[in-house]
């Protein structure tokens, strides 16, 4: 099992933890000293009060946690964050309200989870030419289904 490094930069801040032993998610806690009001249609970006030390070959996501997207509409912002393993600033959650009402997020309330994912690094080359497929440059719709 691999090894997350927490560093708290609020003595009130939250360690990110999984709901069950198998949760493919961490979740992420509002760091807040009030609860905030987030308004139909408003951003905010809410602090987490941690830092983290991600190793190499792995990135950290921040999605959505579904029953606050599903029952409020509460969702990332940037539809997933990413949490470079390079980064050791604190981890900020940025929310989009897509609800019908005003949100209110609590201190300490989960407000997103971390997923750690492997990632491949390529060497980016620019090229004259690519490979032929099947596909070609079919897009949006070109497999069928619109």
């Amino acid at each position: 099992m691999q090894t997350l490094k927490i560093k708290k930069l609020c003595p009130s801040a939250t360690l990110p933890s999984r709901a069950t032993p198998q949760s493919a998610g961490a979740d992420l806690h509002a760091c807040i000293e009030a609860p905030l009001i987030l308004p139909r249609g408003g951003i905010a970006i809410i602090p987490t009060g941690i830092a983290m030390e991600i190793a190499p070959g792995l990135a950290g996501f921040v999605f959505g946690r579904s029953g606050l997207g599903v029952r409020h509409g509460i969702c990332p912002a940037n539809a997933v964050g990413v949490i470079d393993c390079d980064y050791r600033g604190e981890v900020k959650v940025g929310l989009i309200n897509h609800g019908k009402a005003d949100y209110t997020i609590q201190p300490g309330e989960r407000i997103a989870q971390l997923v750690l994912l492997p990632v491949a690094l390529a060497e980016i080359v620019e090229a004259d030419s690519l490979s032929d497929t099947s596909r070609g440059t079919g897009g949006f719709g070109s497999t069928g289904k619109v």
